[in-house]
């Protein structure tokens, strides 16, 4: 019985002596990383489970092939995998999620705002810029969380199903974030008021 103190590469290396048990566990390790770096660009769950499923469709074939080559990197070639299939659904839809700028402001955001004036519109896209950059300095398992709870709308049962925890240990990581954001904006004295 494999357990989950072996390494990916030793995960793939069962995988490929036959051993399904072996990926079971690399998609349990690494499922909601995957799995929140694609709707992170999509924003949408039933798209993010068609392309996850793909990208993991995609996994098995080449290991099947022979040809993996990322040697220790596992996890990056599948997040490469996904993200290239993420770029591939909006080039068949043409349309791609955000536009930026240079200094990296969503430019589409700013102009789709109706009933405000071009300023006002400026300060929400700002404190949106803000508010992402705020959940990029939280701990991963407090970032998640947040991410699945504000942007995806699941709810708290959803989210402990999806991360493995207790409802209670989903809430206190909730908890921590909100805290540790209240502390980042202090500390960086943020001004989050919408315009």
């Amino acid at each position: 019985m494999l357990t989950k103190v072996l390494n990916d590469t030793e995960l793939v290396r069962h995988y490929l002596e036959g051993n399904e048990h072996a990926f079971e566990i690399l998609l349990q390790r690494h499922k909601r990383k995957v799995w929140s770096h694609i709707y992170l660009m999509v924003r949408d769950r039933e798209t993010t489970e068609d392309l996850f499923q793909e990208a993991f469709i995609k996994v098995v074939h080449t290991l099947k092939e022979g040809k993996y080559n990322e040697e220790g990197k596992f996890l990056p070639w599948v997040m490469r995998i996904a993200h290239n299939l993420v770029i591939d659904h909006f080039r068949r839809n043409k349309k791609m999620p955000l536009v930026r700028s240079n200094d990296d402001h969503d430019v589409f955001a700013t102009i789709a705002q109706p009933g405000k004036n071009v300023e006002q519109r400026m300060v929400n896209v700002q404190i949106d810029d803000d508010v992402r950059k705020l959940i990029d300095h939280l701990p991963e398992e407090q970032r998640e969380v947040v991410i699945m709870r504000t942007y995806m709308g699941m709810s708290f049962k959803e989210i402990a199903e999806q991360t493995d925890v207790s409802i209670n240990t989903a809430l206190g990581r909730m908890r921590y974030a909100l805290i540790n954001m209240r502390k980042l904006i202090k500390k960086h004295d943020i001004h989050l008021e919408r315009a």
